[in-house]
């Protein structure tokens, strides 16, 4: 054999890289469940359960279940993404209907979705730059079509918007992580001088639009509403009847680096968060691609939104594109940033496929690496609205400006079984389950506690065990049910 001589420098750095290794590598300690307690809340169709405590559950011994014992299996020693929040947009529709409602009525709204005991604790909002189609008109905040911008005014926004997000913080204890989103520049900035029906905005005014998100930043911040982010472009590719603006990934990049981003930093808002491509899961991994495999872009993003709404072509969620970005990226965010339950019919209220469409997408979309949730309007009215071009839908709550009563969805409530028990800066932990009518996720929160989330999308009554490390508690999940569990 031949021998190998190796330099007794190189032995040394060999060593310490070793022993830095072994320094820097620190065992995940064992979660004991032992003596621990579980709370349930149950949500369930067909019952009066509404985010209700339906029981407390007691950890035992048990070895290896056998193929008859169902058990949804939770791992807290395996951590993953950090879950950001869960929110709403406050839309010009959703703020023009609250105020439409008697005051105590009002107060009902914002305790149901931003009180952490008596409602849902939401901690993210979402609201629009310019007119969006949930506005009851077309609107921008320049008066004129000077590059530099000096008409810039958001009055407009003063009548309802803005009083109704002040409230919305206030109802949060004062902090609310907000992002803003625009539908389209104003029409004399696009190709086809129209905020409507898609368009593109044109080259030489790339440097003034990315000035307009600046100036609806520092102007909203000086009405007191602090602004933690921006999405570049609400859907880039949907041509709508509604306020809409096309980029492809390539020019949403380069106008994201040559002009946004600088823009940005020059203005002294370099630590606000900026979010890509704002749209469905369908074209996901082919954006990101673009955007972050260009290192002068991707210096820029915060993280890359998305939406729900790819099944329009008659297929089914596409969660799985989600986990490809992720595991392509693990450094980038992926939040979501809207969806809704389109075709309003005022006759489906009671629906619980409208709950259980969150509840799906919401579980599957954490498990493959999503961060946080943004559902669309807070609130509508009776007609799913208003909307200045009739693309109606369904908002958790719709508030009846007729008669002054408040419409709760089962959206509202399977939303909450994350929202309300899940903290921001909590780990994805897994949660694993051995049937397939059994939807599951989880989260360790910073203060030691354990959320377990399982949806049944069975016709029947599920018995199962929460299994973590040999012990287990003995849990039932009804027909068409949500359940958290709150393992402490």
């Amino acid at each position: 054999m031949k021998k190998i001589f190796i330099p007794a420098a190189l032995l040394i750095l060999a060593s310490c890289a070793e022993q830095k290794e072994e320094v820097t590598q620190s065992p995940v300690a064992a979660f004991n469940a032992e003596g621990k307690t579980a709370v349930a809340y149950t949500t369930a169709d067909s019952t009066q359960l509404r985010l209700t405590a339906t029981d407390t559950l007691s950890f035992k011994e048990m070895g290896q279940p056998v193929e008859t014992q169902v058990c949804v299996f939770v791992d807290p020693t395996k951590t993953f993404q950090d879950y950001f929040g869960i929110g709403a947009a406050l839309t010009d529709a959703a703020a023009e209907t609250f105020y439409k409602m008697p005051k105590d009525k009002q107060q009902e709204i914002l305790k149901a979705f931003f009180d952490k005991q008596s409602g849902i604790g939401y901690t993210v909002g979402r609201t629009n730059i310019n007119s969006c189609d949930f506005s009851s008109d077309t609107y921008n905040y320049v008066s004129d079509s000077a590059k530099d911008l000096t008409s810039f005014n958001i009055d407009h926004d003063r009548k309802y918007k803005i009083p109704f997000i002040k409230e919305a913080i206030a109802a949060a204890g004062g902090k609310l992580t907000m992002f803003a989103s625009p539908w389209s520049p104003p029409a004399w900035m696009k190709t086809n001088n129209d905020m409507l029906h898609g368009g593109k905005l044109k080259p030489e005014f790339y440097d003034s639009w990315a000035l307009y998100y600046t100036k609806f930043i520092k102007d909203y911040e000086k009405e007191g509403i602090p602004i933690w982010g921006i999405s570049v472009q609400n859907e880039p590719m949907a041509t709508q009847r509604w306020e809409s603006c096309i980029y492809s990934a390539e020019e949403e990049r380069d106008f994201l680096k040559k002009s946004l981003g600088p823009t940005m930093e020059k203005e002294g808002l370099k630590d606000r968060k900026i979010i890509v491509w704002d749209h469905n899961r369908d074209l996901v991994y082919q954006r990101a691609e673009t955007y972050f495999d260009d290192p002068e872009a991707a210096k820029y993003i915060w993280g890359l939104g998305f939406h729900w709404y790819e099944s329009w072509s008659g297929g089914t969620e596409m969660y799985d594109d989600l986990k490809r970005v992720h595991d392509a990226w693990p450094d980038k965010n992926i939040l979501f940033t809207e969806g809704c339950a389109e075709s309003f019919d005022s006759t489906k209220f009671n629906a619980w496929a409208l709950g259980e469409r969150y509840g799906r997408s919401m579980i599957n979309d954490f498990n493959n690496g999503m961060v946080g949730f943004t559902d669309w309007n807070i609130i509508l009215d009776q007609t799913g609205g208003p909307n200045h071009v009739g693309n109606f839908c369904f908002a958790p709550i719709h508030a009846d400006t007729r008669t002054g009563q408040l419409i709760y969805t089962n959206a509202y409530y399977y939303i909450g079984h994350f929202s309300k028990f899940i903290q921001p800066g909590a780990k994805r932990i897994i949660s694993s389950p051995s049937r397939s009518q059994l939807l599951t996720t989880a989260f360790k929160n910073n203060d030691g506690s354990v959320v377990v989330v399982v949806m049944n999308q069975g016709n029947i009554d599920t018995p199962f065990f929460i299994w973590i490390n040999g012990k287990a508690a003995e849990a039932k999940a009804r027909p068409h049910s949500m359940n958290t569990y709150v393992i402490k």
